[in-house]
């Protein structure tokens, strides 16, 4: 499988964040903070990523902006008809036309983008293969050509614009197709307008990891941080007219979904005495297998001690014959015959039944 596939697997890390305030940027190992576009900042190290391959196919829910055929999904800048070219599949930014920007808004979403800066390379720095990926026309992941170019960190390609360079320079050579992979989660404010929730992003360049799960400190801009200012939740995508003729193709997103409500309350757990916890504690050996259960009494709970898993899963009773593990859907059923000890349990998991005897 395509490695730049399996990329897309970890983009679902995303999970919540506790509220805190914005602040400017993050301190570095002295305490000093970085300056915007600070050449002294330390530059990733360098990764040769796989080489290119042919283009991610979208997953079954993603929706396809850009299938190399025509902009119906975009608009310019101003509202009026988009004024990029399409050639050989491609869609090229023309210099002094402006941004590109998708009709539709997204929030929480996953992009999936491939690129290709010209060739042969012109400039240098800054003034070579420029273009970017703005979520909610606010939010920059950096397109440069950063292939054997140095330029200042926060700007290399896959950066978060003026706020985090990427975590390794994974460029290929200018011309040849490159990939993104991001999962952006919109910043969240409350009713009066205050942030309560920043933004995140995470990137892969080329099936390589740049950017963590990070937090960003508000807008991205060249040469200053902007604060966060309480917008619409859904807002449009758009690429950057930077006047360099970037190629871009195989564009899809997926929206992402809330995570699921919270699961209903527990159902109260059965109390019961010493005397009668002892009467399931011991070992059961599996009737059709080599797994031997331990029931272990710890104060006033039991224990289940599998022969092949070393910590013990608290057993919570329901009845004095059902019990299930706590925090999991696993369910332990006891035999009795008449008032002595349990003869027998069964394990249960999903389709998972294992029956063991004394």
């Amino acid at each position: 499988m395509n490695p730049e596939i399996l990329t897309a697997l970890a983009l679902l890390a995303l999970g919540c964040v506790s509220v805190q305030s914005w602040a400017p940027q993050p301190p570095n190992a002295s305490g000093t903070r970085w300056k915007v576009h600070d050449p002294d900042r330390p530059a990733p190290k360098v990764v040769t990523p796989a080489p290119a391959a042919l283009p991610t196919p979208p997953p079954s829910d993603a929706q396809v902006l850009f299938d190399g055929t025509d902009l119906e999904h975009f608009r310019a800048a101003d509202g009026g008809p988009a004024r990029w070219s399409v050639e050989d599949g491609a869609v090229v930014a023309a210099p002094g036309a402006g941004s590109l920007v998708s009709k539709d808004s997204f929030g929480d979403v996953q992009l999936h983008i491939e690129w290709a800066s010209p060739a042969p390379p012109h400039g240098e720095g800054q003034d070579r293969g420029n273009s970017g990926v703005y979520f909610m026309e606010l939010y920059e992941v950096q397109v440069l050509d950063s292939f054997e170019s140095p330029t200042y960190p926060d700007g290399l390609a896959a950066a978060i614009y003026a706020q985090y360079p990427p975590l390794g320079n994974a460029c290929r050579p200018p011309g040849e197709w490159q990939s993104f992979d991001i999962a952006f989660r919109r910043p969240r404010f409350t009713e009066d307008g205050a942030l309560e929730q920043p933004a995140r992003l995470t990137v892969f360049h080329n099936g390589v990891l740049v950017q963590n799960n990070e937090e960003l400190w508000g807008g991205t801009s060249w040469l200053s941080h902007h604060p966060y200012q309480p917008h619409a939740d859904r807002l449009p995508l758009s690429l950057q007219d930077h006047g360099h003729p970037v190629r871009y193709r195989n564009i899809w997103v997926r929206q992402l979904e809330p995570r699921p409500p919270a699961p209903p309350a527990r159902e109260a757990t059965l109390t019961l005495s010493p005397e009668e916890l002892d009467r399931y504690t011991g070992e059961y050996r599996q009737e059709d297998g080599d797994t031997i259960f331990s029931i272990r009494r710890n104060d006033g709970e039991l224990s289940l001690h599998l022969s092949w898993k070393p910590v013990g899963l608290v057993l919570q009773p329901k009845t004095r014959t059902e019990s299930v593990l706590r925090d999991t859907a696993a369910s332990v059923t006891f035999e009795f015959q008449g008032d002595g000890p349990a003869r027998a349990l069964i394990f249960q998991l999903g389709p998972t039944r294992l029956r063991a005897v004394r």
